[in-house]
């Protein structure tokens, strides 16, 4: 029993060792999203199967105020709506997206609990779908409770949802405290593209706080001197870490000088990045720049490639 305890303990503890011992963290993209619908709870539990340290929920509102995982707020690549009737008349055009759509903000969640996900990469499988639910946040936090893996969430548009009356601060933050995520508890990070929101919660919480970060016009959208003053990493589009060339651009090491962690994305088997051979060497080449951790949609891949911590 005592070995037993000993190896559970282990087990309970890897995502925070992968962090403390400087072992590079797989994230999992949408969940196993490369091998099912994602945002699923049936992707997050193949994820944790495949040895994911993280999962990573994507969070909307639905008008309701359930926080659920979805990639964007509008539905229609991501689920059956487009087959309801009953849902017709709801498709309208929005900020942010030139063609019309459904968003999850006009759903209660009941509404949008019968809806079913589908896969949205062209060329996976999709045999799942039609099968799997759109699950609430808690849902999420209760499986990686019970997994003893970590969460990172990121919030999607979250000025966009404040002016439509729904905040993310306090059901975030309640939600994550509820189930043991935070400081002195599971292991947790906190994302998203609005500078403003973290700045927001710099003052709110001390989970660590990540801007993500693309390209516009072929720079960062914001700098890492910017974001040193409110965040605690960086996760950056990768092509901002490796020129065309394969030349390190020195990111890393400059995001490491400013006490920024560094965790880019995303890294698919069946979308390799532009003058690698394949994702193998790919994955390799970012390793080697000492990245903390990586977005994935192939789980299994990262991991072994990383190899066993």
């Amino acid at each position: 029993m005592r070995l037993l305890a000993v190896l559970l303990f282990c087990w309970v503890m890897a995502p925070v060792a992968a962090m403390a011992d400087g072992i590079p963290i797989v994230i999992a993209h949408r969940g196993a999203s490369g091998y099912l619908p994602e945002h699923t709870i049936e992707a997050y539990e193949k994820a944790i199967d495949l040895g994911a340290d993280f999962i990573e929920p994507d969070l909307v509102f639905t008008s309701d105020g359930v926080l659920v995982a979805r990639h964007d707020r509008w539905l229609d690549d991501s689920t059956d709506v487009a087959d309801r009737p009953e849902f017709a008349a709801r498709k309208t055009v929005k900020p942010g997206k030139a063609e019309p759509d459904w968003y999850a903000e006009d759903f209660t969640f009941a509404e949008l609990r019968t809806l079913r996900a589908r896969q949205v990469f062209p060329g996976r499988r999709k045999a799942d779908d039609g099968k799997f639910l759109i699950p609430r946040f808690e849902e999420i936090l209760e499986l990686a409770r019970d997994a003893q893996v970590g969460v990172y969430p990121e919030a999607k548009d979250p000025a966009a949802l404040a002016a439509l009356g729904h905040d993310f601060t306090a059901p975030l933050l309640n939600a994550l405290g509820r189930y043991g995520f935070g400081p002195g508890g599971l292991p947790v990070f906190i994302q998203s593209f609005d500078p403003d929101f973290l700045r927001g919660l710099r003052n709110r919480t001390r989970i660590p706080l990540v801007m993500l970060v693309g390209v516009v016009a072929g720079a960062e959208s914001v700098t890492l001197e910017q974001m040193a003053a409110f965040a605690d990493g960086v996760g950056p589009y990768k092509a901002l870490l490796i020129d065309p060339q394969g030349q390190d651009t020195g990111y890393v090491k400059r995001a490491h000088r400013l006490g920024l962690f560094v965790h880019p994305y995303t890294f698919r088997d069946d979308w390799v990045g532009e003058g690698f051979a394949d994702i193998r060497a790919e994955l390799q080449a970012f390793l080697a720049l000492g990245v903390d951790g990586l977005f994935t949609d192939f789980v299994d891949t990262a991991v072994a490639v990383r190899g066993v911590r």
